[in-house]
């Protein structure tokens, strides 16, 4: 009987996913215009920090220094922790570098009546996903399936990072949202091939 629950499980959640990312689509026209009439220009100074190091460079840094003081401190545990989150932000902003360049949407900034291209290399028409909110979803789900107390207080970064890319007009929400998707799953598979426990307590 676990087995058949599971499948359901994973079938419900499927669905779930669907439809939100459905609404999203539907969404896009009347985020993209909320932004464009609420912007301001030091708001949006802002936001374009936050794009500028919410990329997968300094998420790769931040891990990096977190393995070497867990190795430092002797912690076999979250070295691989941070090593897998490491991973998952590798193999989500991968994935997601392959699906725009394969799907070729116009970013909202770009003037364009077809919204969808085919195969592109240049960087306006790689609008979805969001590289960003890829990785860093990807990079911070992992700590939150091995630590959810921790977790859920890094998942803030994610949703601001995602935030910023919307606000400068280089994503709809669609593509943040697939995005966040892309990144869970990567996380989620990356822990399970890695034999990660979960940590209810979130002090590992």
């Amino acid at each position: 009987m676990k087995r058949p629950r599971k499948v359901w499980l994973w079938v419900i959640i499927s669905i779930g996913a669907a439809a939100v990312l459905v609404g999203a689509f539907l969404l896009d026209p009347v985020v993209r215009d909320w932004m464009l009439n609420h912007r301001s220009r030091d708001f949006r100074t802002v936001m374009a920090g936050v794009s500028r190091y919410g990329d997968w460079p300094e998420h790769v840094a931040l891990g990096l220094i977190l393995v070497a003081v867990a190795w430092w401190r002797k912690n076999t545990r979250w070295s691989r922790i941070f090593l897998a989150m490491l991973v998952a932000c590798a193999i989500a902003g991968a994935s997601a570098r392959v699906i725009k360049i394969g799907t070729g949407r116009a970013r909202p900034s770009v003037k364009t009546e077809v919204a969808w291209n085919g195969p592109r290399l240049a960087e306006k028409y790689h609008a979805f996903p969001s590289g960003h909110t890829a990785a860093s979803t990807a990079f911070f789900a992992v700590l939150a399936l091995v630590s959810w107390r921790i977790g859920l207080a890094c998942a803030v970064i994610p949703l601001v990072i995602g935030f910023s890319r919307m606000y400068v007009a280089a994503h709809y929400l669609s593509d943040v949202v697939f995005a966040a998707f892309l990144g869970v799953l990567c996380a989620y598979v990356v822990v399970k091939a890695m034999k990660l426990a979960v940590v209810s307590d979130g002090t590992g």
